[in-house]
C-alpha cells in the first residue's frame, strides 16, 4: 500500500470515523433486526449488517496495516428503539457515509484503499434503496 496514505492524518481520522460508524451500524441493525415484525425484512436487514462486518473488518484490516495495532472502535450514535425510527435513522445514515466514503475514494491515492471505498459506498447505497423501500412500507 501507499506509504503516503498511512500517514495523512486525514486519512487516518477519516478511517477511524469510518470504523466507527460500521461498529454503530453492526449494533443498531441486530437490533433494528430484532424490532421488524416480518421473517422476510429480518433476513433482509441481517444481510445488510454482514455487509456492514465485512466493511468494519476490511477497514480494521487498512487500520492494522496502518497503524500495526487494532482499532478501539466506540458507538458514534444511539439506535432508535423504535422499528419506523430506527429505519429513517439507518436510511439517513446510509446516505451520509455513501458521500463520506466516496469523498475518501476520491482522495486517497492507494488504489485498493480507493477500490475498498467505492464498493463500501455501493453497498451502502443499495442499503438505503431497502430502508427506504421498508421506511415507505411502515404505517405512521
Amino acid at each position: 500500500m501507499n506509504a503516503y496514505v498511512y500517514n495523512d492524518a486525514r486519512f487516518r481520522k477519516d478511517l477511524e470515523k469510518a470504523i466507527n460508524g460500521e461498529y454503530s451500524a453492526i449494533h443498531c441493525y441486530a437490533k433494528l433486526a430484532n424490532l421488524a415484525e416480518k421473517e422476510t425484512i429480518r433476513k433482509q436487514i441481517l444481510e445488510i449488517r454482514q455487509d456492514e462486518i465485512k466493511h468494519f473488518q476490511q477497514f480494521e484490516s487498512i487500520y492494522v496495516s496502518l497503524t500495526g495495532k487494532r482499532p478501539q472502535p466506540t458507538l458514534t450514535e444511539k439506535c432508535p428503539d423504535d422499528y419506523k425510527r430506527g429505519l429513517e435513522f439507518a436510511l439517513q445514515d446510509e446516505q451520509q457515509t455513501v458521500d463520506f466514503y466516496l469523498e475518501i475514494a476520491d482522495y486517497t491515492t492507494n488504489p485498493y484503499i480507493k477500490e475498498v471505498f467505492r464498493r463500501a459506498a455501493a453497498d451502502e447505497q443499495n442499503h438505503a434503496v431497502w430502508f427506504l423501500y421498508y421506511f415507505s412500507k411502515t404505517k405512521s
